[in-house]
Formats: structure tokens, C-alpha cells, sequence
């Protein structure tokens, strides 16, 4: 017990003494930053590739894009994310001549680009679930394929898949730890940094799991208040 006394005296000198919060705080805030900004990119990108992939294939056009969406779908889902990460950052960015992207916003790139592959399957399914009568509806009364996907397709789509964007953007938290392996700060490196300067991991690895479950919670309660908010206007 005296032991584990000396190891909590040891990282509150860091955390406060020292001023590691800080680190932790930005750590806190990146990890946030690329999960949010990743989860928007993710659902722009799936979004346009689940309506690709569910457009008829009667033109050679639709057929290319497919096959396209296809690879694309495969390449980021067959792969980890951290090869992805280290791909992007040391070979693909530096050959283009972005030598000067920092990691955040790599990071939020690649994280985008992963995120939309999951979610354009997850869209996919979603929008196959809504009755084919809803897009006969909107083209009877002359809307276009388009502007019925936009407008009436999509919209219950999301109802139906909100859970599962739910769950991708918890994932996507939790990845984030691995944004560090590109020199980013996030909250697995904030907390590494205090266990290496004590050389004790045990408290800084304890409390950095308490905010991730933290967070995850925070999420869940807030997904849940969404859905609950569909379903009254659904009975409305």
C-alpha cells in the first residue's frame, strides 16, 4: 500500500508540480480533434461511396466508379491503421510535396479516409434497409435520384445506422493512440511522457484508462439521447 502511495506522490508532482497536464489537456484535445473531424470526413466519403455502390450498374460510368469504390473500400479496410498513418506521413505526403502538413492534420487525414471506408459500409446497408418505395415516392412526385437520395433516402438511412456511427466513432477515440508513431500528441503520449520521466506506468496508464472510459461513456449517453430524440419525432 506505501508502495502504491509513493507511486501516486510521484505523478502528482508531474501532473501538477511539473506541469504535465498541459500535455495532457492538448493530449485531450487532439485526440478529440481527430476523432470528430475524422468521423465527419468519414461519413462524407462513405456517404458518396454508398451511393455509388447502390446506383444501378447500367452504364459503363457507375460500373467504373464501383470498381473503384470497391478497391478503395478494400485497400483501407484490409490494412491497420497505423501502416496506413506511416504510410501517409513518410511516403505518400513527402513524394506529393506536403512536407509541411503537421501530424494533427495528417492524422485527421488518414484517420478520414479510414473511417470512410467502415462507414460507407455501414451506409450501405443503411440505405438499403429503407423501403424502395421511398425512392418510387420521390421520383413520382419529380425528383431526381439524386435529390431523393439527399433528401428523403438518406435522412432515414442515418436513423436506421446511428447506433453503429455511434460505435465507429467510439473506435476511432481509441485509435487515436496510435497518432503518436507520426510525432502527435495525444493522450497515450502525454501519459507515457509522465511514466518515463518517473519511470513509474502504472498510476499514468491507470488514469489515462479512466478518461478514455470516460469519454466512451460521455459518447454513449450521447447517442443514446439522440435516438430517444428520433424516436419521439418518429411517433410525432
Amino acid at each position: 500500500m506505501l508502495d502504491f502511495d509513493v507511486k501516486i506522490a510521484k505523478f502528482l508532482e508531474q501532473f501538477i508540480d511539473k506541469g504535465a497536464y498541459a500535455n495532457v489537456l492538448e493530449g485531450l484535445r487532439n485526440t478529440m480533434i481527430i476523432a470528430v473531424a475524422g468521423l465527419v470526413i468519414g461519413i462524407l466519403i462513405g456517404t458518396l461511396i454508398a451511393i455509388v455502390r447502390v446506383l444501378p450498374k447500367y452504364r459503363t460510368l457507375p460500373r467504373v466508379l464501383d470498381g473503384f469504390c470497391s478497391f478503395y473500400v478494400g485497400l483501407f479496410r484490409g490494412t491497420p491503421i497505423v501502416v496506413q498513418l506511416l504510410v501517409f506521413y513518410y511516403v505518400v505526403l513527402p513524394l506529393m510535396g506536403f512536407t509541411r502538413l503537421d501530424s494533427v492534420t495528417v492524422a485527421i487525414i488518414v484517420f478520414g479516409m479510414n473511417s470512410g471506408a467502415y462507414i460507407s459500409e455501414i451506409m450501405r446497408s443503411g440505405i438499403l434497409s429503407v423501403d424502395p418505395g421511398q425512392m418510387e415516392g420521390g421520383r413520382s412526385v419529380g425528383l431526381g435520384y439524386g435529390a431523393t437520395m439527399m433528401k428523403i433516402v438518406i435522412p432515414q438511412a442515418v436513423k436506421n445506422i446511428l447506433p453503429t456511427l455511434g460505435n465507429e466513432f467510439i473506435a476511432l477515440v481509441k485509435e487515436t493512440s496510435v497518432v503518436s508513431f507520426v510525432g502527435a500528441t495525444d493522450l497515450y503520449k502525454a501519459f507515457r511522457s509522465i511514466g518515463s520521466r518517473t519511470y513509474e506506468y502504472m498510476v499514468p496508464y491507470l488514469i489515462m484508462a479512466m478518461i478514455y472510459i470516460g469519454v466512451v461513456c460521455i459518447i454513449t449517453l450521447g447517442i443514446k439521447l439522440m435516438e430517444r430524440r428520433l424516436r419521439k419525432g418518429d411517433r410525432k
